[in-house]
């Protein structure tokens, strides 16, 4: 074996920090104002608490599941009550628009000498 040597292969680690470590890890950095720093005293690298919460918060069972799930729809009623005053918006703008344009044509008539179109009782 002249020229070759022997190299061992490492086996990737699973699991590395058990459940509980990442969890008070993910709570800490709701409240951390320099991930920086808490990774470097929980001796992590922070992209590694970036991935833990993209993992761990979706998967989540329980409360916050419901209440991300009441979000989405509240978030979805929003949008649609958006959508629909921007078309009750637009009709309001139409209206008044036509209203204007009557107004118009009724003052330029009776601007004219041109009679009233009601009747008069005679005299």
């Amino acid at each position: 074996m002249q020229g070759k040597e022997l190299q061992v292969k490492r086996k990737k680690q699973v699991n590395k920090f058990p459940t509980a470590f990442r969890k008070l890890a993910l709570e800490r950095l709701k409240t951390c104002r320099n991930v920086t720093e808490l990774s470097a005293e929980l001796g992590i690298h922070r992209t590694q608490l970036y991935k833990w919460r993209a993992q761990m918060e979706p998967v989540k069972d329980g409360p916050d599941s419901a209440t991300n799930s009441g979000e989405r729809e509240l978030r979805k009623e929003i949008r649609e009550l958006k959508r629909v005053l921007g078309e009750k918006t637009l009709e309001v703008h139409f209206f008044k628009g036509a209203l204007q344009k009557v107004e118009a044509r009724r003052r330029s008539s009776s601007s004219s000498g041109e009679k009233a179109s009601t009747t008069e009782s005679g005299s």
